[in-house]
């Protein structure tokens, strides 16, 4: 059964849920695939894995570069958590376009393209934002473009990270 904490940012309410012990969704309240993830009998509940999460989120809001990591489960496609993997590689601070997560992907599948579409659409659906930096995925010519959490929310989280 999952499991659900809420905690106030300084960009509006978001949602966590866990399985128990691993963080499995980030969620700001009214963004795109909200809670996509979450069984229907999920309960709200206290546990160690949301302060932990608490902790590295208040953290993270001061403009601090959280050191620690959380254990995370990934719930999605084999292609989504591909996607999901380079975007655990992008490191706090910088950036990354679609394209070079698609150039990224084709050249491990030995292929001489992959569609920007579809690697889109897996960033879309990450469903452990900010931990899972999808934040960090702009356009080829530098634009900020599409953010389930809404692209103001997008712009202050890179702002936070001095990564504009």
């Amino acid at each position: 059964m999952d499991s659900i904490y809420h905690y106030k940012s300084p960009l509006g309410g978001i949602t966590l849920s866990s399985d128990g012990s691993s963080l499995t969704g980030l969620w700001f309240d009214d963004q795109q695939h909200f809670m996509s993830t979450v069984s229907s009998d999920c309960k709200e509940e206290a546990l160690p894995i949301f302060e932990e999460a608490s902790n590295w989120l208040d953290d993270y809001f001061r403009g601090e570069h959280p050191a620690t990591k959380l254990p995370l489960v990934l719930k999605g496609t084999s292609f989504q958590k591909e996607v999901w993997e380079i975007l655990l590689s992008i490191p706090y601070g910088k950036t990354m376009t679609y394209g070079e997560i698609t150039k990224r992907i084709a050249e491990k599948r030995g292929i001489p393209s992959m569609s920007a579409q579809a690697v889109g659409n897996a960033v879309a659906r990450n469903p452990i934002s900010i931990l899972v930096p999808c934040h960090r995925v702009i356009g080829s010519n530098g634009s900020l473009t599409g953010y389930a959490g809404g692209l103001d929310r997008k712009k202050r989280l890179l702002e936070l990270e001095k990564a504009l």
